[in-house]
């Protein structure tokens, strides 16, 4: 599949992705980056990442508190908030839903083929 076509799919993704790194518990945007790439999202790079974080906080889905860092200037460490958990719980239902779906159509076994 071209890149840009993969890249289509996954900004509607990427999303509940980092909601979902982030109910594991509180972390920075790079370690963000690094478990996404560590699950099989190698592509997504900071570029991606930390304007997605900003406007889960403007949308109230994710929070920040500032920490000392031992590399350099202090680092923002996210934690979902209750609404984040909500959207990432509503995430989760409707991913199920369109997976089954997409399912039925490509992959072999559900088409008795």
């Amino acid at each position: 599949m071209p890149m840009a076509d993969v890249s289509q799919i996954l900004k509607g993704l990427l999303e509940g992705c980092v909601l979902a790194v982030l109910e594991r518990g509180e972390t920075y945007g790079y370690e963000v980056v690094r478990v996404l790439a560590g699950g099989g999202f190698p592509d997504v790079g900071e570029a991606s990442v930390y304007p997605l974080l900003v406007r889960l906080e403007q949308k109230g889905q994710v929070s920040f508190v500032r920490k000392a860092s031992p590399l350099g200037p202090a680092r923002k460490y996210y934690r979902l908030t209750e609404s984040g958990q909500a959207t990432l719980a509503q995430f989760r239902g409707q991913w199920a839903a369109t997976r089954a779906a997409v399912d039925g159509f490509v992959v072999k076994e559900a088409r008795n083929e």
